[in-house]
């Protein structure tokens, strides 16, 4: 089973983190995935946030995806493509057993993407659901990526608190095209999408701003929420796509395992920015010995965690 990106951070901290949520409204919010007979039987105690007590009749069967709401948050419906942070215990549906679970707070929380197709049922799950809330979603196998953990006959059940949740997309106001840069377009959910240039591959740092974004200034310790699209200008193929996993990143700009070109591109800007940035193979090069190229960067910056 796929398992969740835990956050270096302290829960206590959670509170701090720079950006708003932009969100379908809870009336107007529309999912395929409601609550149902399996579902409703999940009980957890204990506080948000914390490791509950999980009960249920076993075996707990179900045909298709459910989720019932076991506490209710005041915050904003999530959307596709939305990062949360949460904290989460899954379940074996036959047995009761755990199968995986977040730090709680130790570690201050996962960062998971609605939609995400790592582990699809919770993806498509947690559609609508509202940050603040603890739900319980049962699946069937089938719908599951468990990695041999659960039999084809097992199902599975999530009981997940939703802390925390960061807009899907940069929301900054449109910037003017610079002349000589790749151009970039968006597909309806923020895809984006590069052109090359035609000429000689760039040996010279070159950056500029799509969406200029008014949130918190990213420093050079952050951590950073993003989206990342790269492209390697060599090759002229797709290196990186969060995009297309459904997924998001979270980038140390500390850690000596990204770039320097990528750090150069994000710090100093806002969040709510989508940022452009071609890196040269000379400020490409990682500590884990990735191979260096020319890379051009689009960067949804989502928000802070720290």
């Amino acid at each position: 089973m796929r398992r969740f990106s835990a956050l270096v951070v302290a829960a206590s901290v959670l509170a701090a983190i720079t950006a708003c949520s932009t969100a379908p409204s809870t009336d107007t919010c529309e999912t395929g995935v409601n609550a149902g007979n399996a579902s409703k039987t999940v009980q957890a105690s204990g506080d948000i946030g914390a490791a509950p007590t999980v009960t249920f009749p076993e075996p707990l069967i179900t045909a298709g995806i459910e989720r019932s709401t076991i506490t209710a948050g005041d915050g904003a419906a999530l959307g596709p493509g939305q990062p949360v942070i949460l904290e989460a215990t899954i379940l074996n549906g036959t047995d009761g057993s755990v199968l995986q679970q977040t730090a709680y707070a130790t570690a201050g929380g996962s960062l998971f993407t609605v939609g995400d197709s790592g582990l699809p049922a919770l993806g498509t799950a947690l559609e609508c659901a509202t940050v603040g809330s603890r739900v319980a979603v049962v699946a069937p196998a089938a719908a599951n990526s468990a990695g041999g953990e659960a039999t084809s006959t097992d199902s599975v059940v999530y009981v997940v608190d939703l802390l925390k949740s960061f807009p899907a997309r940069a929301d900054g106001a449109d910037e003017l095209p610079v002349p000589g840069m790749p151009s970039v377009v968006s597909a309806p959910d923020g895809t984006p999408g590069i052109t090359l240039p035609s000429g000689p591959v760039p040996t010279d740092y070159r950056q500029s701003l799509l969406q200029r974004g008014t949130g918190a200034e990213i420093a050079a310790d952050d951590l950073v929420v993003a989206k990342v699209t790269a492209v390697n200008w060599d090759t002229k193929t797709l290196s990186q796509s969060t995009w297309s996993t459904g997924s998001t990143s979270i980038i140390d700009l500390s850690a000596t395992t990204v770039s320097e070109g990528l750090k150069q591109a994000i710090t100093g800007e806002k969040v709510g920015s989508r940022v452009l940035a071609v890196v040269p193979a000379s400020l490409a090069t990682t500590s884990d010995g990735a191979p260096a190229a020319t890379l051009v960067y689009v960067v949804d910056i989502l928000g802070t965690v720290n």
